[in-house]
């Protein structure tokens, strides 16, 4: 049995819908990541499995109940906020108990859990400061534990690190990919960056516009993306995308033409016609004039220490990003010819923009 299941679950606001129809089946010690661009309605969602956005359709379960009429605090589940939301006046300690003595645990229970969780989280140093006297990732720390000493069938998410500078942003997610490996418990993570998603998910669910893209394991996602939405969000740097034309060459080859551009790749089988050809930047190699599929000159050269990545314009203005060799020798205003990985290439219908190829 699933621990969370979301059936045709569509969410209104007078006569706009802005969640529509979502089916999504959460196991049991899942960690399932939604991501999507802002505006697409993941944290709706969110708040629609919490309670604290009506349903305005379809049902949700939550471990074998249909909860659509249950308040947040009778669902069983823990949410971990953006902006922490602790209480101010209240210590570390009391901000963790809050939530067991509005149930009525014996104090026994409340300090027992209480220092359990502030001993998963090494926060015992922190129990009886007050919010304003932790740093930003002391108080993720105690918004988390809050959530933990409810001992709940489901944590919620909702962009917890958004508000952490990008050192602290990848300590907390690998406690959090910790202290999940440790508790096993069901997770529905909510996020925009798509490195956390990468990093923590079971399973990615890219939300668009209201409506799931595609449900799958991360590498799934990113190496057949379903439609060209998915391909683009995706991936950092972005795929490199662009109109061209395929056909069989007779030879049992096939050529593909795209910016003024005309190469052959061994082979047959891809779709023909007008499509989106699609290929990563990592799949794409600087070459000899010959074996160019792309010519054309280096805009930015991005040296991120690990990587390099070039930014090449094309003609039409097109920019193709490509990743080289860190130490490769190369200068803003050089001509680079470019070719890639024919198994590599991704080709996505022109008009819907769902994938084509295997």
């Amino acid at each position: 049995m699933s621990a969370i299941s979301l059936r045709q679950l569509r969410k209104t606001y007078g006569s706009l819908q802005v969640i529509h129809g979502v089916d999504v089946e959460i196991e049991s010690g899942e960690f399932l990541v939604l991501v999507g661009p802002s505006g697409c309605g993941k944290s709706t969602l969110l708040r629609m499995i919490a309670g604290l956005e009506e349903i305005s359709g379809g049902e949700l379960e939550i471990s074998g109940q249909v909860v659509n009429a249950l308040p947040p605090s009778e669902r069983n589940i823990a949410m971990v906020f953006q902006d922490y939301a602790l209480y101010p006046h209240m210590s570390v300690r009391e901000n963790m108990a809050f939530g067991l003595k509005m149930r009525g645990s014996d104090t026994p229970a409340i300090d027992s859990r209480v220092a359990n969780a502030a001993d998963i989280l090494k926060i015992q140093p922190y129990l009886d400061r007050r919010p304003a006297q932790l740093s930003g990732g002391q108080r993720q720390r105690v918004a988390m534990g809050r959530a933990i000493v409810r001992e709940p069938a489901a944590f919620l998410f909702d962009e917890p690190l958004s508000n952490l500078d990008a050192a602290l942003r990848v300590e907390m997610r690998l406690e959090i990919a910790k202290l999940h490996k440790r508790m096993k418990a069901t997770t529905v993570y909510v996020t925009h960056d798509q490195v956390e998603a990468m990093t923590l998910a079971d399973r990615i669910v890219v939300m668009n516009g209201g409506v799931i893209e595609q449900i799958g394991a991360p590498l799934d996602l990113y190496h057949k993306p379903a439609s060209l939405f998915v391909a683009r969000f995706i991936g950092s740097p972005t795929m490199n995308t662009v109109a061209a034309d395929i056909q069989p060459d007779g030879a049992g080859g096939t050529t593909i033409t795209a910016l003024g551009s005309t190469f052959r790749i061994e082979g047959t089988g891809l779709p023909t016609g007008e499509v989106t050809f699609g290929i990563r930047p990592n799949d794409l190699r600087p070459c000899a004039t010959e074996e160019a599929w792309f010519t054309g000159e280096i805009s930015v050269a991005e040296r991120l220490g690990s990587q390099t990545f070039l930014y090449v314009e094309l003609g039409d203005g097109q920019m193709f990003s490509v990743e080289i060799d860190r130490n490769a020798d190369v200068t803003v205003g050089d001509q680079i010819h470019l070719a890639g990985d024919p198994s590599a290439i991704h080709l996505f219908d022109k008009t819907s923009g769902r994938r084509l190829n295997a």
